[in-house]
């Protein structure tokens, strides 16, 4: 019965480190890639919207600055009757 008890506690030990090392610790790697990963994908992402707003802004302004043009160089459109 003792050779039993040895080989039943061996047998378990094995399963337990082949759990672990090939199923826990492979979870563990892979969840910890792909929480980088997403992390670095949104960092990006939050890059090229603060782009896009900066290039809009700068456009607007471009714009306002020849919207404000002075008074003079306004033509007064006249309708043309038939």
């Amino acid at each position: 019965m003792n050779i039993f008890r040895v080989l039943l506690e061996l047998f378990v030990l094995y399963m337990l480190y082949k759990f672990i090392f090939d199923f826990i610790i492979p979870i563990y790697r892979t969840t910890k890639q792909v929480k980088k990963q997403f992390g670095d994908m949104s960092a990006q992402m939050q890059e090229n919207m603060n782009q896009q707003r900066q290039a809009y802004t700068n456009a607007t302004t471009v714009k306002q600055e020849k919207s404000t043009s002075p008074k003079d160089d306004y033509i007064e459109f006249e309708e043309v009757k038939k």
